[in-house]
């Protein structure tokens, strides 16, 4: 399965591709952006960084068919990437995201999740989405609770910032059905 566009009400989530790079690069190494990430990302960011990364790391797994990737980018601005959210099909860490943080605070996260999380239930025809995360990551905890995720269980964590008290949040495609068909309900927003 190859990574599709996807489109929400403000946002353009364009399949990540090594010529992607330079953006990443340019945007992602923040101590903001970084510290809730897991324990694998280099820090300091090494400046080829997101090219060895996207290179050697993500492509051959969209290539193996157990990741997808995409860059975000405001509709307004579809040249302009400003994050980056991926599904990973091993174990149980299957949702990553990061958002620059002068764009972060408008719910542009929220409706990439709902992008990527309708693409893993209603079109991968995953069971469940899991994702964990630092206790600490109020922001990216939010997003889970407006997502209808649940916390299952908790345990330290390595993080770039170090070990952490971290959640396992998760969600079925049933619960995450039963959502999308309550009443007054956008699709872009579950």
């Amino acid at each position: 399965m190859t990574t599709p566009l996807l489109t929400t009400e403000r946002l353009v989530l364009r399949p990540l591709q090594l010529t992607d790079a330079d953006a990443v690069q340019a945007v992602f190494p923040q101590w903001e952006i970084v510290r809730y990430l897991a324990a694998k990302v280099p820090w300091p960011y090494p400046a080829d960084g997101a090219l060895v990364f996207i290179r050697d790391g993500l492509l051959p797994a969209i290539e193996r068919g157990t990741q997808w990737h995409w860059s975000i980018r405001p509709r307004a601005l579809p040249g302009q990437l400003i994050g980056v959210i991926g599904l990973i099909d091993e174990g149980d860490d299957n949702r990553g995201f990061w958002l620059d943080p002068a764009w972060q605070g408008q719910g542009l996260m929220t409706e990439a999740v709902a992008a990527v999380t309708g693409f893993w239930f209603d079109v991968l025809g995953k069971d469940v989405l899991r994702v964990p995360k630092a206790i600490a990551n109020t922001a990216s905890r939010r997003i889970s609770e407006r997502a209808g995720m649940r916390v299952v269980g908790t345990e330290p964590r390595d993080f770039v910032g170090g070990r952490l008290a971290a959640q396992m949040w998760e969600i079925t495609r049933d619960e995450w059905r039963a959502r999308r068909a309550e009443p007054g309900a956008r699709s872009d927003q579950l």
